[in-house]
């Protein structure tokens, strides 16, 4: 499975990196936690770059959270907050989500947006209320450039150290573990679409 996904991220390449990772922060398809380690996989076999990879990842994710901060600084907070009310629970959005995030910028300024960054649920909602309440474009960009390059490069750099670990794992646990994983997957869908069902009713 590892051999799978990593040659997969590697025939992708830098260009199909950076737009998972673009598609990571808009609706995201798979995790940035999947993408960049399988990436730092692919860099660690010497079918990429580390550096490329990092600049790759990172650049999909600035680009990602720039969509939603200037979406939001061209709607403005009183539609937005009026757009959450209507259709929120449709996205999983509400008016209290954005009320609270908007609360912890105008508290903790550009820091939230720095360490929301690297909080799995907060990386790309931070950019929307950080539009709303119009943070200058220099600090934002540059706290989401600071934060995206930890994170990223962290993944990145963790995939690159662990490959021949992880493949000796997968090598020992075999047949079972891909059973294992196939369970876990379909539980996630079922989680999942429960979850669906609840927020429509």
């Amino acid at each position: 499975m590892v051999d799978m996904i990593t040659e997969w991220v590697s025939a992708a390449g830098y260009a199909g990196v950076l737009a998972l990772m673009f598609l990571e922060n808009l609706f995201p398809p798979l995790p940035s936690e999947l993408i960049m380690p399988f990436a730092g996989f692919a860099a660690a076999r010497g079918e990429l770059s580390l550096t490329g990879v990092v600049i790759a990842g990172v650049a999909g994710t600035v680009l990602g959270n720039a969509l939603w901060f200037e979406l939001a600084r061209a709607f403005g907070a009183d539609r937005a907050k009026r757009f959450c009310e209507r259709f929120g629970r449709y996205a999983g959005v509400t008016r209290e989500d954005l009320d609270a995030a908007e609360s912890a910028l105008r508290r903790w300024g550009p820091m939230a947006v720095f360490i929301g960054r690297m909080m799995p649920g907060i990386r790309t909602l931070i950019s929307v209320p950080a539009g709303l309440i119009e943070m200058p474009r220099h600090i934002f960009y540059a706290w989401t450039l600071a934060g995206t390059f930890l994170w990223v490069g962290g993944l990145a750099l963790l995939g690159y150290m662990l490959e021949d670990a992880y493949t000796r794992i997968e090598e020992s646990i075999g047949g079972a573990g891909k059973i294992f994983v196939g369970l876990g997957a379909l539980l996630l869908v079922f989680y999942g679409y429960r979850a669906w069902k609840r927020r429509r009713r």
